[in-house]
């Protein structure tokens, strides 16, 4: 065979095995990753109902011990949580041993320690299921039903980045008052035949007390993450200014997600598209309110962006505030895992979804059938929103394969 002859056929071999690589093998990998999943999505549907169940035969260790070891720089629980019905039992029923004023902020809460030295962050009912909340979208009181309604709705995306929470009656009078702080128990008083509290927060008032229902009180627990992870929190880059004639660069400058993709840690690594996951998040619980956020400290932005304080959400469920969908419709990017996972949630799967995984919580029913419609309507909005993008730019620049490996050793 001629020099030549054998040159041609060097490059035509040459071409076959790059139009393989590219265009066979990588495409097995995608459907590889998709068929994972796939398989993830069931997973998860087939575990959806959590069994608040005290027992933990297979194990010497506490639920607190448990719940601290699943802590990882990349998700607070890991995907397959037979303990979890236990943990969040310890959580609802444990003796209260301390209560004290919640940590600073600007919402009424109690930081309580139950038996075993574990600390939750106690959040009172202040309004009825069918209660809707008029005004800005941040308006009103903290939810205590939207944190446990938002935890499972992390379970359900598949993020497994926002701590547990359950909810809990608790006797005011019994449990409370005997092992509260002064601190704490200075702010109690009695309306009526009702035992109530206002705490020590920025917003909270003698005139605007929580109140039990007698003696009784309904509320959310949220499992404190374990100190050894000191948390580091950051300002949301599509953070609202809160004040009134004064807009966010965000919400006038249509490249600004081009100025956020050069600014540290959104150049690199994967923070960025763990803001386009708390915009899909927070717009499909109606929370409008995440100015700040926290990580792991000392991350250099590879850990993740922790899904904490979730009650300003399930205010009104006919309002979609189409502006916390910014970092997505700005930017114009989403993981491909969390773009399968919305699409395998469609067609009335994701209420059905919500609804299965809160039907044990011991607060149950925990939304409204309006709150829980109007979570299938918004998700149809971020399906159109993607496939906007997609139509513009093209599916290979908006579906972004990141899929980082998870340790639990």
């Amino acid at each position: 065979m001629k020099l030549k002859q054998r040159v041609v056929l060097l490059a035509i071999l040459l071409v076959i095995f790059i139009f393989t690589k590219v265009f066979l093998i990588d495409n097995l990998d995608t459907s590889a990753a998709n068929r994972e999943d796939q398989r993830a999505f069931h997973r998860m549907m087939a575990s959806l109902r959590v069994e608040l169940d005290p027992r933990l035969d297979h194990t010497m260790q506490s639920p607190w011990e448990i719940a601290a070891q699943w802590v990882v720089p990349r998700e607070v629980y890991p995907e397959e949580t037979p303990e979890l019905g236990a943990v969040m039992h310890a959580m609802s029923t444990k003796k209260i041993i301390k209560a004290d004023v919640g940590y600073k902020g600007t919402q009424l809460k109690a930081l309580l320690i139950l038996e075993g030295g574990q600390k939750v962050v106690f959040k009172p009912k202040r309004y009825a299921r069918d209660y809707v909340v008029e005004g800005e979208p941040y308006a009103g009181y903290d939810r205590h039903n939207a944190e446990v309604a938002a935890f499972h709705l992390d379970r359900i995306l598949g993020f497994r980045r926002a701590p547990l929470v359950v909810g809990r009656f608790v006797n005011l009078r019994t449990e409370i008052k005997p092992v509260a702080t002064e601190q704490l128990l200075g702010t109690f008083m009695t309306v009526g035949n009702s035992t109530c509290f206002y705490g020590k927060c920025y917003y909270c008032r003698e005139t605007e007390p929580a109140c039990a229902d007698g003696d009784i009180m309904e509320g959310s627990v949220t499992l404190w993450l374990p100190d050894v992870w000191p948390l580091q929190k950051h300002r949301h880059p599509w953070g609202r200014t809160y004040r009134e004639g004064k807009l966010a660069r965000w919400e006038y400058d249509e490249s600004y997600c081009d100025a956020v993709k050069k600014t540290s840690p959104y150049d690199s690594g994967p923070r960025l598209l763990d803001i386009i996951d708390t915009a899909i998040f927070d717009y499909l619980i109606g929370n409008a309110d995440r100015h700040h956020y926290e990580s792991f400290q000392d991350d250099e932005g590879a850990s993740m962006l922790i899904l904490l304080d979730n009650a300003k959400s399930f205010g009104n469920p006919a309002l979609d505030e189409r502006s916390i969908l910014a970092p997505l419709y700005q930017c114009c990017i989403i993981r491909v895992s969390t773009w399968n996972r919305l699409n395998y949630l469609k067609n009335g799967v994701l209420k059905s979804a919500l609804k299965t995984a809160l039907s044990h919580d011991p607060i149950s029913p925990v939304l409204s059938d309006s709150h829980l419609d109007a979570l299938d309507q918004r998700l149809l909005s971020i399906l159109a929103t993607v496939k906007q993008c997609t139509d513009q730019f093209g599916s290979d620049v908006v579906l972004v394969e990141d899929r980082m490996t998870l340790s639990h050793l």
